[in-house]
């Protein structure tokens, strides 16, 4: 039975890489992992844990290619992408048998995939729910594999686009900006960001008068990100009302900048902390059915549940972060990379027309 065809882990939770220009090229389900219980919410964070730090590390990334702020009202329109990628550690987790309350796989502890693993081997797990009868309520539900292998790269893209204005004592405000996009007539989301990069560099006298600058910046940024669950994605075994399968993304940086700005070439470098948390819910009203067995394993019956609201999960992660990178100069227009190492690394590209 297939509880939660609505939670497509190549489609709804891809698209958690959101207006983040990725769209799954091959269908996968989550399976019937409320069925687990209360270990759903473990089963599943261990299972999201790297996608969702590796969209909040491109998040926080691509916020600038020089150290040297606008002039007043001077301004620039960046368009980018940022891709971080997931290390090995993260491909992974441990199922350990002793965590979960309900649940057990044939291979007992083992190694299974994440979301962002290339391995795509499917696991089955079997539940059993003690109930105050003392029956058992029993169910099996598969897990899929990873969707690496849908990736160009295995990594978590992130796209942008970022306004920055020149204001006064040599500051520059950046702003990102993706109103409530629509996808599938399902899911939609949003995000927005804004940044202060303050100049350093006037304040060192003679340093002032070299092609050499150093600035702060702090930026943060948000995401939102909803998609629907109705009756038409669910099995005949399942039954939901006001269904919502939501993610809500909070990141922030700060760093120290330093940046050689040359006619044709700028070379810039970067040095900070990131933080970020992440909150994944699944809302609304489920019926769920399960066979129940006695205590010798004979099914004497069925049963049904209703449960509210199921998941809720709160992610986190803070880091380090050093970046290096370098611009293309022609007039007015840019072209910019870099790489940040950080604990998912991160490479950001993009292009930019910038005025004053």
């Amino acid at each position: 039975m297939d509880v939660f065809k609505s939670l497509n882990m190549k489609k709804s939770i891809l698209f958690c890489f959101l207006f983040f220009a990725i769209n799954s090229t091959k269908s996968q389900d989550i399976g019937n992992i409320l069925l687990a219980g209360e270990d759903a919410s473990l089963l599943a964070e261990n299972y999201l844990n790297p996608a969702i730090t590796g969209l909040m590390s491109g998040m926080n990334s691509g916020w600038y290619s020089t150290a040297k702020t606008h002039k007043k009202l001077g301004f620039d329109i960046t368009i980018g992408m940022s891709a971080s990628f997931t290390p090995s550690k993260g491909q992974m987790f441990e199922f350990v048998s002793s965590q979960y309350n309900y649940l057990s796989v044939s291979e007992g502890d083992s190694e299974l995939p994440t979301i962002l693993s290339d391995n795509e081997s499917v696991t089955i797990f079997d539940v059993s729910i003690p109930t105050l009868s003392g029956d058992f309520k029993v169910g099996s539900f598969s897990m899929p594999g990873g969707v690496a292998n849908d990736l160009p790269i295995n990594a978590v893209p992130t796209t942008f686009v970022q306004f920055a204005l020149g204001l006064p004592f040599k500051t520059e405000v950046n702003l990102r900006y993706v109103p409530n996009v629509n996808y599938d007539s399902k899911v939609k989301g949003s995000s927005m960001g804004i940044g202060i990069q303050h100049d350093l560099t006037q304040y060192f006298g003679l340093l002032g008068k070299l092609p050499f600058s150093i600035a702060v910046m702090g930026a943060y940024s948000k995401a939102n990100i909803e998609y629907a669950i109705n009756n038409s994605n669910l099995s005949s075994g399942i039954s939901v009302t006001n269904g919502l399968a939501s993610f809500k993304l909070d990141t922030w940086t700060v760093q120290a900048l330093g940046s050689l700005d040359l006619k044709i070439l700028t070379f810039y470098a970067g040095l900070g902390y990131n933080s970020g948390t992440s909150n994944f819910d699944v809302d609304g009203d489920y019926t769920l059915s399960y066979d129940v067995q006695d205590s010798n394993q004979n099914v004497v019956g069925t049963l049904t549940e209703n449960i509210s609201d199921p998941i809720n999960l709160v992610f986190s992660s803070t880091g380090t972060r050093a970046t290096i990178g370098a611009r293309l100069n022609l007039l007015f227009f840019k072209i910019f990379a870099d790489y940040t190492i950080q604990e998912y690394n991160t490479a950001s590209a993009g292009i930019a027309f910038s005025f004053r």
